[in-house]
């Protein structure tokens, strides 16, 4: 699909800046049904077509279960049409993730705990499928955002990194879509329809990363290029192994 190349050409350059992908591997994708995973989920399935290095895929999403807490039943249906004809197996994970971070729990800021629990569910179902590698929908403005979280509400240089080995999993990490700004994933899945399932969690919208965003965005208009700027400071600076 023509709408694809330019987020398979982000896709391909961090994929090979940062040697994501070897001979052999089996991925998974995280899939939360978000524009961002159903993104690298095309990306990854059009990439394997070509990409000298072969390599397996599947694709896992993690059942939140809001139904648990009084809200809407999450309809996957369409995924797994979608992962249908992409060829690549789809899993839905159950958990009772919802349950404990609102119900058990009452967190007041969950997403911090929510994204500690999806990661280690998402990692443990992986391996149990055999798969060595997980690739998870964070994109360019993530990045930029979760950096500027960690100055201001934690008071630390960092951001989640390009490939991450997990020892205990024995399972690495990556994020293929590190160059690829937010708009141009909104753009593409708007123009082939992803199936996109909208979240039932009660905190969305309502989060330090959504108020990060406007203020960014705030910034960029009198500032223009400010993303691609903290971007070059943090690979000038060598932050958790990203490089010019």
């Amino acid at each position: 699909m023509a709408e694809l190349k330019r987020i398979l050409s982000y896709a391909r350059q961090a994929i090979d800046d940062y040697s994501m992908i070897e001979e052999g591997d089996k991925i998974a994708v995280g899939v939360s049904a978000g524009k961002d995973s159903l993104t690298l989920l095309c990306a990854l399935a059009d990439l394997r077509r070509f990409y000298p290095k072969k390599f397996e895929l599947i694709a896992i999403t993690i059942d939140m279960r809001f139904e648990n807490i009084g809200k809407d039943k999450a309809d996957y249906s369409q995924i797994a049409e979608l992962c249908e004809r992409l060829h690549v197996k789809y899993y839905v994970e159950p958990s009772d993730i919802a349950q404990i971070v609102f119900d058990i729990r009452k967190e007041p800021n969950p997403c911090s705990l929510c994204a500690k629990l999806r990661r280690g569910i998402l990692n443990d179902t992986a391996k149990k499928l055999g798969c060595n590698k997980v690739a998870l929908g964070h994109h360019f403005d993530d990045l930029v955002e979760t950096f500027m979280l960690n100055l201001f509400f934690e008071g630390r240089i960092g951001c989640f990194a390009p490939v991450t080995y997990l020892e205990r999993k024995d399972i690495t990490v990556i994020r293929p879509l590190i160059y690829a700004p937010e708009k141009d994933i909104v753009y593409f899945s708007k123009n082939v329809n992803l199936p996109v399932v909208v979240s039932g969690c009660p905190a969305n919208e309502h989060t330090e990363r959504e108020e990060m965003k406007k203020l960014l965005a705030n910034l960029e208009r009198d500032n223009k290029g400010l993303r691609h700027r903290i971007f070059g400071a943090i690979k000038k600076a060598g932050v958790d192994g990203y490089k010019e």
